[in-house]
């Protein structure tokens, strides 16, 4: 059984010492009442919650000017990723991942853009708020969130990532981006 910091509901006070209680109501002596109507009751009673202990942070809202140079950015191609970074120099390791998985699923680089997120303040928090996402990097097929790193492996790994690029249509034409064999 697990144990917890705190309870979750307020304590039952131990039981009085004296042998019998005496009625608000009434002076006479009453039988020593049983604990167990007691603790219903302590726990019928709403106790703080986590969330108005540990309140969450106050949402940011992004300005028109910040959704709309956003909404233009995961229209500006087929397949948009916001990074750390750029394709060529990723930022970090979880950019340099999704990079590596866009090239290896074959994504045609002519319906392919990136957008480094270093560059712009309002675009790294705005984009987080866009697609109610925390992390960057982010994925975006066709104007439609896709989601991040791990999304974006878990994907990868069980075939969904490929079968979606086919249905796109952004994948590379066969040929384009590989290396000729040196003729001898």
């Amino acid at each position: 059984m697990a144990s917890f910091a705190r309870p979750m509901f307020r304590s039952v006070p131990p039981p009085a010492s004296s042998p019998s209680l005496t009625s608000p109501r009434s002076k006479e002596p009453q039988a020593n009442p049983s604990p167990l109507p007691q603790a219903l009751r302590h726990a019928a009673r709403p106790s703080p919650s986590a969330f108005t202990r540990f309140p969450l942070p106050a949402r940011r809202f992004l300005s028109a000017e910040t959704k709309t140079a956003i909404t233009e950015a995961v229209g500006s191609a087929p397949v948009v990723l916001f990074m750390k970074g750029t394709p060529e120099t990723p930022q970090c390791g979880f950019s340099r991942a999704s990079i590596q998985i866009l090239s290896l699923q074959g994504v045609d680089p002519g319906k392919f853009t990136a957008f480094n997120v270093l560059e712009d303040d309002a675009l790294r928090s705005g984009i987080k708020e866009f697609s109610d996402w925390p992390t960057i990097p982010q994925l975006y097929v066709d104007k439609e969130f896709v989601g991040g790193c791990d999304i974006l492996v878990s994907m990868h790994q069980n075939g969904e990532l490929a079968k979606l690029f086919e249905e796109k249509k952004v994948l590379a034409p066969p040929g384009v981006g590989e290396e000729k064999p040196a003729s001898e």
